[in-house]
């Protein structure tokens, strides 16, 4: 992912913010009253608020300081979702058997981290290419596999790579457990912030946008 920086947001904002995943979905109305429905994007994308996060001066110059570094829209950058960071539940803690992430033909060496949503109807499957380092276990039919020497995960992009001659047998599940970061970016270039009114309890306006590979 180019233009990048493998840096968190500031936790402590991150937490107040408002946010979540969007679709965009295209309806048709036809002439006889019926609804034809496309999904435009493959991927959803989420956004941000990060203005609700922002309780204190120190936390507003934190904030102004972070985007100068990163040049406003032009560097991406890593932002905790506090709803869904975790190939689990928030409660639990990730598990090598969370998340099926492919099925070993004993050839293919690399995978992608990825997270499931749903599966009875139409489960869509994320793919993560932020975890955090540290953080990932891979398993293949249950098995813990050791790192680095049977498997290793680059935390730039999620790929899952086995080291030679431990390529997962034909049929193998291959699974992960991981906590994982969104790769974002500013949504606008400038931060323009009246001090008397943020005082008077005013909520800057600061939109972050995630960047769908």
């Amino acid at each position: 992912m180019s233009g990048f920086h493998e840096i968190r947001f500031p936790l402590e904002v991150a937490r107040g913010a408002r946010g979540g995943p969007e679709r965009l979905t295209q309806i048709v109305t036809l002439a006889s009253g019926r609804e034809v429905r496309n999904s435009r994007w493959a991927q959803s994308r989420r956004r941000y608020d990060a203005g609700f996060g922002v309780k204190t001066l120190d936390a507003l110059a934190e904030l102004v300081a972070f985007f100068e570094e990163r040049r406003g829209r032009l560097y991406g950058f890593r932002w905790r979702d506090r709803l869904d960071w975790k190939s689990c539940a928030p409660s639990a803690m990730p598990e090598a058997g969370d998340q099926q992430i492919g099925v070993g033909d004993g050839t293919t060496r690399l995978f992608q981290l990825a997270k499931r949503y749903g599966g009875l109807h139409a489960p869509y499957i994320r793919p993560i290419a932020k975890p955090v380092a540290g953080s990932v276990l891979i398993g293949v039919d249950g098995v813990v596999q050791a790192q680095p020497a049977a498997v290793s995960c680059d935390h730039a992009t999620g790929l899952v790579t086995f080291a030679p001659g431990h390529a997962p047998a034909s049929g193998a599940l291959v699974t992960a457990g991981f906590a994982f970061d969104v790769p974002v970016r500013f949504d606008l270039d400038a931060i323009e912030v009246d001090l008397s009114a943020f005082e008077a309890g005013e909520i800057p306006h600061i939109p972050i946008v995630e960047i769908v590979a």
